[in-house]
């Protein structure tokens, strides 16, 4: 396969070119550095930005899939830079994939474009987006649903197949984001639990992630070759040899991924920070009042163009505070999706990592 991975130089689609580079798949990257870590595993490197069209589509030329995983991630931040780069770039490469002829497209989106601020118990992909934007409280979710919904209508526009997949709050060695905050509040003593400790959330491992990446572009292409013979690993089925093949597909679908084992967060951060030497969390805040100081920190911030992001915010206190889980039975059934690395074990993997 001849793949294209948006963002490759990131925290997840590194991962992804990884297990690419490994079946020996021709692997272009298309990232903003020239990441020659890469180049030297055989890495063709395009670099430019995903909001600037010809790039885009000169990159999708020659390809049969596009993993497109870059994005604006984060809490806080004006609305256009995150339309630019995750609405107008992925137009970018629905068009890039349509002008050329790519036949597969599978999409990095996040189960933040289905929440609305409430606890989400087991949802599947049957929860519809929130019916008023303002629900979102947050350009990240909102832009990245709007992409969302521009992928999937693209489905069978030409020769093209869609899928998107929602991982949750993706970790593991490498994160540039989520672990490197948790663990820089928790030694400045900053770090406060939100709500009463009790609720639940999916946190999925990054090679799990990466692993229903590979299996969703195969499926994609088993569905319309009607052969499947790249199976991602030895311990892993293929298509063609599956009971399951052909019942079902993927094309035009949402898929939520996660461990399928949720965990009380603020248990699991504790655990983790005391692996890492580091004292468990000792102060709280109701979720209620920690939705009014995040409410109060974006307002000083909108009013006086305060530089940086708010250490609070309403969707922020949202997401620490209530539970959100998912179910994956489809993404295991369509997908053959099963999260190889545990909890357990990505838990030791991570403190080994930041232990070094």
């Amino acid at each position: 396969m001849k793949a294209l991975v948006t963002g490759g130089g990131g925290f997840i689609g590194s991962y992804i070119v990884e297990k690419l580079v490994r079946r020996k798949d021709h692997v272009r990257v298309l990232g903003r550095r020239k990441y020659p870590e890469l180049i030297k595993s055989g890495v063709e490197i395009i670099q430019g930005d995903i909001r600037h069209k010809p790039t885009v589509e000169a990159a999708c030329q020659g390809m049969d899939c596009v993993f497109h995983v870059a994005a604006l991630t984060g809490i806080w931040g004006p609305w256009d830079e995150f339309y630019q780069t995750n609405v107008v770039g992925t137009q970018n490469v629905i068009s890039g994939c349509q002008k050329h002829g790519v036949s597969t497209l599978v999409y990095t989106s996040s189960p933040s474009v289905v929440y609305d601020q409430h606890d989400q118990i087991n949802l599947d992909e049957t929860a519809p987006y929130p019916s008023d934007p303002k629900r979102y409280r947050c350009p990240y979710p909102e832009t990245k649903a709007i992409a969302e919904r521009m992928v999937l209508q693209a489905n069978g526009q030409g020769q093209l197949s869609t899928t998107a997949l929602r991982p949750h709050l993706v970790w593991g060695p490498g994160d540039t984001n989520l672990i490197p905050r948790l663990l820089d509040r928790a030694r400045k003593g900053k770090l406060m639990m939100v709500g009463d400790g009790t609720n639940r959330v999916d946190l999925t491992y990054v090679e799990n992630v990466a692993d229903a990446h590979l299996l969703a572009a195969d499926r994609l292409l088993a569905d319309r070759l009607a052969v499947a013979d790249r199976p991602l690993a030895a311990d892993r089925p293929t298509f063609a040899s599956s009971s399951v093949a052909g019942e079902c597909g993927v094309a035009g679908e949402a898929f939520f991924i996660c461990q399928g084992e949720p965990v009380l967060l603020w248990s699991w951060i504790n655990q983790f920070l005391e692996r890492m030497g580091i004292p468990g969390i000792q102060k709280s805040v109701s979720l209620a009042t920690a939705r009014k100081i995040g409410w109060a920190m974006e307002t000083c911030y909108r009013i006086f163009h305060l530089k940086g992001e708010p250490i609070m915010t309403r969707f922020l206190a949202s997401q620490l505070g209530t539970s959100h889980y998912f179910d994956i039975s489809k993404a295991k059934k369509r997908l053959l999706y099963v999260p190889l690395v545990s909890m357990e074990e990505g838990m030791d993997r991570l403190v080994e990592f930041y232990s070094q």
